[in-house]
């Protein structure tokens, strides 16, 4: 069975026994689970699983962080009689090889407000993006390759 099963396990059984049907009795649950087995980590044959679910959190924390600042910024745009957006296209060099990493770096794009990836070019290394707010093209590119691509490529690579 995978660990992850098992801490999902873990999660449901401590909400059950605390008589509480509530999000965060799981996580909590999820979490000492995730203790318990991190500390009988040696039990186990070499597992990705405690490498792999901090990346994860690590990629869900910065796309939520970036979904609530470029919601900010599509919002400040509308409201504001002088609009600030720059629109433009550029292509981002992909690190990204493999189907899912490239539709992962992709809609996780175009998921942000403000960005869209429109199109990928035919060998697959670069990923054509528009974006709304577009000051400097380098700056932007790197923002995506060092932020979201190179998060991406943690989770799915380690």
């Amino acid at each position: 069975m995978s660990l992850f099963i098992l801490n999902i396990i873990f999660a449901a059984v401590f909400s059950i026994l605390l008589e509480s049907g509530t999000i965060t009795s799981f996580f909590v649950g999820f979490l000492l689970g995730y203790a318990a087995l991190w500390l009988s980590k040696p039990l186990y044959r070499d597992t990705r699983y405690f490498r792999k679910l901090p990346k994860t959190v690590n990629l869900i924390c910065f796309f939520l962080l970036e979904l609530v600042v470029s919601n900010l910024k599509v919002l400040w745009d509308i409201v504001t009689p002088s609009h600030i957006n720059r629109p433009g296209i550029i292509g981002v060099p992909l690190s990204a090889r493999s189907d899912l990493e490239i539709f992962l770096v992709a809609n996780l794009i175009s998921l942000t407000p403000g960005s869209l990836s429109v199109d990928l070019s035919r060998n697959r290394k670069i990923l054509y993006v528009h974006i709304m707010f577009l000051e400097d093209p380098e700056k932007s590119r790197q923002y995506i390759k060092t932020g979201l691509e190179r998060r991406v490529l943690e989770v799915m690579r380690s």
